[in-house]
């Protein structure tokens, strides 16, 4: 897909994909529409368990959008782009194992809206991060107001997109924003690394549990109780709940198969 700049590189039972649009890595829609398809076809690969999500060089994780494509106000390349950027994170927030952001430098609207569609993010020592939208007359519209109170707090989000606060990755880390912070060299090494955990637990259950985690959002408890108890349930009806249990039992690594 020309102008599609997401490198796509199998590391095991790792995706890692790598936003690639020097200087800044800048989302195009064609480079959402790559990564939400991307991720679709990842669903359907029983070898992915888990992606990574980081950003060619060393000084962008990503700067969001290109500004020059709002610079006329039309309004239909505007709503497409708008489009894409729901269709790629909805599909990354929804990818049924783990996705981890490694994020190697500035995450910038778009840029940080990614990163929080992933279910957890590793933040390099040098990586800057905000959602500058209002100060250029725009608003996040990638998921970052919907996303970023329910990580920080009300009042943390509203400092990043209504006051247009930067955050630095240690006070990133203080907040919740990001869960770990590490050396410049080692944020996609580590990243990885905790991608590579996933393989150890059942997929169904993976799936299942990040299902439930993500839909304790917009559903009241004692709803989530009761589809927590129906997830339960289903997997019985999945042969690696079966290997899990026996395998603990006889003391060996279970040989998930995903079904």
């Amino acid at each position: 897909m020309e102008g599609a700049v997401i490198d796509y590189q199998k590391q095991g039972r790792v995706a890692l994909l790598t936003m690639n649009n020097p200087p800044a890595n800048t989302w195009t829609v064609d480079s959402l529409n790559r990564l939400a398809a991307l991720v679709n076809e990842l669903n359907g690969d029983d070898d992915i368990r888990s992606l990574v999500l980081t950003g060619e060089g060393e000084k962008f994780f990503c700067a969001g959008a290109e500004l020059s494509v709002f610079a006329d106000g039309d309004k239909g390349k505007a709503h497409a782009m708008a489009q894409a950027f729901g269709r790629a994170f909805e599909a990354l927030s929804e990818f049924r194992g783990l996705s981890v952001a490694a994020i190697n430098g500035y995450a910038m609207g778009g840029g940080l809206e990614a990163a929080l569609a992933c279910d957890l993010r590793i933040a390099a020592e040098r990586a800057g991060m905000g959602l500058p939208e209002a100060r250029v007359g725009l608003l996040p519209c990638a998921g970052g107001t919907q996303l970023l109170p329910h990580l920080v707090g009300e009042a943390w989000a509203k400092r990043l997109i209504l006051c247009g606060e930067r955050l630095g990755a240690d006070q990133a880390q203080a907040i919740g924003l990001v869960e770990e912070v590490v050396s410049n060299g080692e944020v996609l090494s580590r990243a990885l690394a905790l991608a590579e955990r996933v393989e150890g637990q059942s997929p169904g259950s993976v799936a299942a549990c990040k299902r439930l985690i993500q839909s304790a959002r917009r559903r009241p408890l004692n709803e989530g109780r009761v589809r927590e108890r129906d997830a339960f349930m289903a997997l019985f009806d999945t042969e690696d709940q079966r290997e899990g249990v026996n395998a603990f039992l006889k003391k060996r690594e279970p040989q998930w198969r995903n079904r």
